[in-house]
């Protein structure tokens, strides 16, 4: 469930070694700037304060988190997601800088004003991002490339999105394909 309140920036991963340091995946643009953030929050309300030991990869860091100092007490960590409050960020510049936290909960209308649904999840599988969009009429969420194609209005001071999804959008796989004979 989205936080205004609170930005994900990173998840702790799997121990490295056998001393309590674990794997931390940074969501940040540089990854090491999760390391200024503060004290790092879990969704249960544990703060954790860590320090790099060294990177791991473009997205990934080795680090310390205080208070663990055993492999076990690592992996008891593994898979816990970082919070730091929306406070910690400087305000986006203009209109064109935005937090991918911002546009959770967005209605999405399109060009004619029609509700399309609302976006639930922001995800960047590695072929570019993706805004992933709850239907106003229910049923399964659809993706929906995050480009200025398809998205051609970001309007947090409205409260919305304009999108202009392609036709099948939406469709169910194998919907329009003809039944065997």
């Amino acid at each position: 469930m989205p936080q205004p309140d609170r930005i994900l920036v990173g998840v702790f991963g799997a121990p490295h070694g056998v001393r309590g340091a674990v794997r931390l995946k940074s969501y940040t643009q540089d990854p090491r700037a999760i390391l200024g953030l503060g004290p790092l929050d879990a969704e249960d309300g544990r703060a954790f304060g860590v320090t790099l030991v060294r990177p791991a990869g473009e997205e990934m860091l080795i680090v310390r988190v205080a208070g663990i100092a055993d492999r076990d007490a690592a992996a008891a960590l593994t898979n816990t997601r970082l919070y730091v409050p929306r406070s910690a960020f400087p305000q986006a510049a203009d209109g064109e800088e935005f937090y991918y936290a911002d546009l959770l909960g967005l209605p999405v209308e399109s060009r004619e004003g029609e509700p399309l649904g609302s976006v639930v999840g922001v995800e960047d599988f590695g072929a570019g991002d993706l805004l992933e969009i709850a239907p106003a009429g229910g049923g399964p969420t659809a993706w929906l490339p995050f480009t200025r194609a398809f998205v051609p209005v970001v309007d947090l001071v409205g409260r919305r999105l304009v999108a202009a999804p392609p036709v099948e959008w939406g469709t169910p796989a194998n919907e329009d394909e003809e039944e065997p004979a």
